[in-house]
């Protein structure tokens, strides 16, 4: 039993379209699922097995698109999953269950790579990160990236102990050798599977920094999102919005920033949810 009995699609940038699934830093897609499926089940319902929580759609096991066992380390992991499940209609719509998605590739990885190569594309994208890129015109505009950025900035400095600074150079800054070392050290703490969903986040948010300061839970995710489009924000509130899209995108890069959140932080929760799934 998985996505529809049809082979995952594998598709590259750019970013993801709303309700597509997670993207890789090196540009690959993990897994798209298809749209919409009739639901085919009636309870929802998780289980404990050898190698972990199990979900359970009536009394048939979930699959990875991959057909290996879905399997998650945590029961609070797999009651949120298996929440995203029973809260289906008639329909059920794929593109909304981020953390079922984010949970089928830290399973398959089809990306094939290790805990190294993720920990090195997600400290590479520091020499693009959004809050580090600045503009000098129009003025409003570096002022209010001067104002919204900067405490951020300041703060993962003072966390982390690192120098990271911005520029106006198309270059970008100059982010020094050691400062990627201790982010890299840092991300060496999580478990890959959490590392699948600090990517995810990355992705979503075109920035470390950010995501990092989401996840140590400086920042909420309304306030991420919204720095991570300040520039947009900004160009809306002087040029007006495209009616009901704007909202749209907005809602969507909520949804997927707050679970790819989630996900790190039940993938690096040690202890058992005491708690029992819905049921009839």
């Amino acid at each position: 039993l998985w996505w529809a009995r049809s082979p995952p699609a594998r598709l590259s940038r750019p970013p993801p379209a709303a309700g597509s699934g997670p993207v890789g830093l090196c540009g690959r897609r993990a897994y798209a699922p298809p749209a919409e499926r009739k639901r085919f089940y009636q309870n929802v319902s998780i289980s404990q097995g050898e190698g972990g929580f199990e979900i359970n759609l009536d009394h048939r096991k979930l699959k990875t698109p991959q057909a290996k066992l879905f399997t998650v380390p945590s029961e609070a992991l797999a009651i949120a999953v298996a929440t995203e499940w029973d809260s289906q209609k008639d329909t059920i719509k794929f593109y909304t269950m981020h953390l079922t998605t984010l949970c089928n590739t830290a399973l398959d990885n089809p990306t094939q790579r290790n805990k190294t190569q993720l920990i090195r594309a997600a400290v590479k994208f520091l020499e693009t990160d959004t809050v580090c890129y600045r503009v000098e015109e129009p003025p409003a505009l570096a002022e209010l990236q001067k104002n919204e950025w900067d405490p951020v900035v300041a703060w993962a400095e003072k966390r982390y102990n690192v120098t990271i600074g911005s520029s106006t150079s198309i270059l970008g800054p100059n982010i020094p050798a050691s400062t990627k070392e201790t982010f890299g050290s840092h991300l060496a703490s999580y478990n890959m599977w959490a590392l699948q969903g600090i990517e995810f986040v990355i992705t979503q948010l075109k920035s470390l920094i950010l995501s990092m300061s989401l996840i140590d839970r400086h920042i909420t995710v309304e306030k991420a999102v919204l720095l991570s489009r300040l520039e947009e924000e900004y160009q809306i509130r002087r040029w007006g919005n495209v009616e009901w899209a704007h909202d749209y995108d907005l809602c969507e890069l909520r949804a997927r920033t707050a679970a790819g959140t989630l996900f790190v932080h039940l993938c690096s929760e040690s202890s058992t949810v005491k708690h029992k799934l819905l049921q009839d």
